[in-house]
């Protein structure tokens, strides 16, 4: 299993992460072994909310060697044609390292700070990833759909990778959502909090079945659990704290849930948890980590990773 590290766009507290305050964080997650970078995007949210593709362009050069990647851009909110460009610019500045993961957003709210009726988003969404396909490798054929066309659209230059950055797609695992996957994707993003390690096997079983039935090896598709907020603490009081009155009400689920699915409590338990996602098939978790970030990686680092077989 990999580990990747999730930019700290969310203010918990006052005020904003610094461009210095990132800095350190990344080499510090690229020094312990971390091998993706990661970024987020809302237009608005509960809390302050830091732009992930700007966050993420700006920690090129402290991010070493790692995979960067959105998980997830929101190509409906943003655009296909804006997003491409940028998303070209982030591979081509990072020498060809981006993974691009999209899906159509959970907040209402984007939409409407964007002009785009939520009640299209999943049509949208379906031809919004074939169009950002479509430019993000310039000279392919163009293409043409209800909402979005790219006919006539070469945005040069391009990215560094050939054939444009793998597009992975989000989904939190109904089957129509994995079909999705199935048919617009080259890697599937799980839900950290939206799913425990049975569901995501459940639904990575699930996801094979589709695979197969379009000639394509479930074991060479590869897979992440984005968004999995992270809070190590021996400390009982301070955990329940994290969940009750931190996480529950920024992402609005139930504390229960929260607690049975993500990463907040004692190092053990954290550990313990990590292992039955491997046994599930995840391949890599990108964590996200909830307050005093820089002394988060250093605790999942020296307590929980230690404990959890990285794998090849």
């Amino acid at each position: 299993m990999e580990f990747g590290a999730h930019l700290p766009q969310i203010a918990w507290g006052d005020g904003s992460p610094s461009f210095g305050a990132l800095s350190d964080y990344v080499r510090l997650a690229d020094a312990i072994g971390m091998r993706w970078l990661t970024a987020n995007d809302h237009l608005v949210f509960e809390r302050p909310w830091l732009d992930g593709q700007v966050a993420l362009s700006s920690m090129l050069e402290a991010s070493g060697s790692m995979t960067v990647a959105t998980s997830i851009a929101l190509p409906v909110v943003r655009g296909p044609a804006p997003l491409a460009k940028t998303l070209a610019a982030i591979d081509r500045l990072s020498g060809g390292r981006l993974v691009v993961g999209v899906g159509p957003g959970s907040s209402e709210h984007d939409y409407r700070a964007a002009g785009v009726p939520w009640e299209e988003r999943w049509e949208r969404f379906e031809e919004a990833v074939q169009a950002l396909r479509t430019l993000l490798r310039p000279g392919s054929a163009p293409f043409e759909g209800q909402f979005y066309s790219t006919t006539g659209m070469d945005l040069l230059p391009p990215a560094a990778q050939a054939g444009g950055p793998p597009i992975w797609v989000g989904s939190w695992g109904s089957d129509t959502a994995l079909r999705r996957v199935a048919r617009l994707g080259d890697g599937w993003l799980a839900s950290g909090y939206n799913a425990t390690p049975e569901a995501f096997a459940d639904a990575r079983a699930r996801l094979g079945a589709q695979l197969r039935s379009r000639g394509v090896d479930p074991e060479r598709f590869p897979n992440a659990i984005a968004s999995m907020f992270m809070y190590v603490t021996e400390n009982v009081a301070e955990a329940d704290d994290v969940v009750s009155q931190v996480l529950a009400p920024t992402l609005r689920r139930d504390p229960e849930q929260l607690r049975e699915r993500l990463l907040v409590g004692a190092a053990g338990a954290c550990a313990d948890k990590l292992e039955r996602y491997a046994a599930a098939g995840a391949e890599r978790v990108l964590l996200w980590p909830v307050w005093d970030e820089i002394r988060q990686l250093e605790r999942f680092h020296e307590d929980v990773m230690s404990r959890v077989s990285l794998g090849s």
